[in-house]
């Protein structure tokens, strides 16, 4: 090979040096692996922003990968709270229509000298679920079982209180109506000729009924001393008409054990009424020969009623 063409030769490998050592050291660096997604229920942080590439600014940057999004918690379904156990030591009375939470006083004196804790709801009367918020509001307050006692209106305000009330061990009616799924007071008094308490009961233009104070003693408290019948229709609590034609929705005395005073001299709610209420509940009955007003004309036998149910209940723990 002639001279000339021999230092070509060399010119040309060592360009073909140079660029391959170029190279080399212009690779750009492998990327640090991503990390992996959070995991579900974990907390997110933000990601780290990611080092700059050793590779020169012609060389095109790597597309972002997005984080994968973490997979929503399923919802579980939150089980139904076990029933307490223990001895059943508080006494929850949820009056009726006509009167206030004072028709009790004389249950509430006998329960606490038998060494109850005793709560009187105070029911607006303006409509069924008004008046079961008031009863689980003081339901809450309770500390371990509890026997809930409904007069007259308040028996559909327990039915629909007391179901799926883990704090409630039974129910107690006490000439209270008690509805099935679905069923309203009127439907229930359709059973039944009219009582004669209902002749004398008038609704007021705003929409809530008043028992007739010259008939108060007669047809609702015929065995209370008429002074204090007085006292009682002065005082009376009217209700909403409407509440009577509201149905429950759920039904206490189907999954609580569950008693019922009937009142055999009753003109407000028919005591064959009672009778077949009771019965279909499959309650234990114990009948008081007494006016509808049995908490005051009545109070020791109520409260001994009560405090039986809470003794056999205490058993049964």
């Amino acid at each position: 090979m002639s001279p000339k063409r021999l230092l070509c030769a060399a010119a040309l490998s060592l360009c073909f040096a140079a660029a391959g050592a170029f190279a080399q050291t212009a690779a750009p660096t492998a990327e640090p692996a991503a990390e992996p997604a959070d995991m579900p229920g974990m907390e997110s942080s933000a990601p780290e922003a990611p080092e700059p590439p050793a590779a020169p600014a012609a060389t095109p940057p790597t597309p972002a990968v997005a984080p994968t999004p973490a997979t929503p918690k399923a919802t579980a379904t939150k089980p139904p709270a076990a029933p307490m156990t223990g001895p059943v030591r508080n006494v929850v009375l949820v009056h009726g229509a006509f009167v206030d939470g004072s028709s009790w006083n004389g249950v509430v004196a006998k329960l606490q000298q038998k060494g109850y804790h005793v709560s009187s709801v105070q029911n607006p009367l303006t409509s069924l679920a008004d008046d079961v918020a008031a009863t689980r509001r003081v339901l809450a307050r309770q500390d371990g079982p509890t026997i809930l006692v409904g007069h007259s209106w308040g028996g559909v305000v327990i039915t629909e209180a007391g179901a799926n009330a883990p704090n409630v061990a039974g129910l107690v009616y006490v000439a209270g109506i008690a509805p099935d799924l679905h069923e309203s007071t009127m439907d229930l008094m359709k059973r039944a000729a009219p009582a004669p308490a209902s002749q004398g009961i008038t609704a007021d233009p705003t929409g809530f009924l008043w028992l007739d104070r010259s008939k108060y003693h007669a047809d609702f408290a015929a065995d209370v001393p008429e002074n204090l019948t007085r006292v009682l229709s002065a005082a009376q609590q009217p209700i909403a008409a409407r509440a009577f034609s509201e149905t429950v929705s759920q039904v206490a005395w189907r999954e609580k054990p569950s008693w019922y005073i009937v009142t055999t001299r009753d003109r407000a709610i028919p005591p064959e009424l009672e009778q077949f209420m009771a019965n279909r509940m499959g309650a234990k009955i114990v009948p008081i020969s007494s006016s509808h007003l049995v908490p005051v004309s009545h109070a020791g036998a109520v409260a001994d009623v009560i405090d039986r149910a809470a003794r056999e209940l205490s058993r049964q723990q």
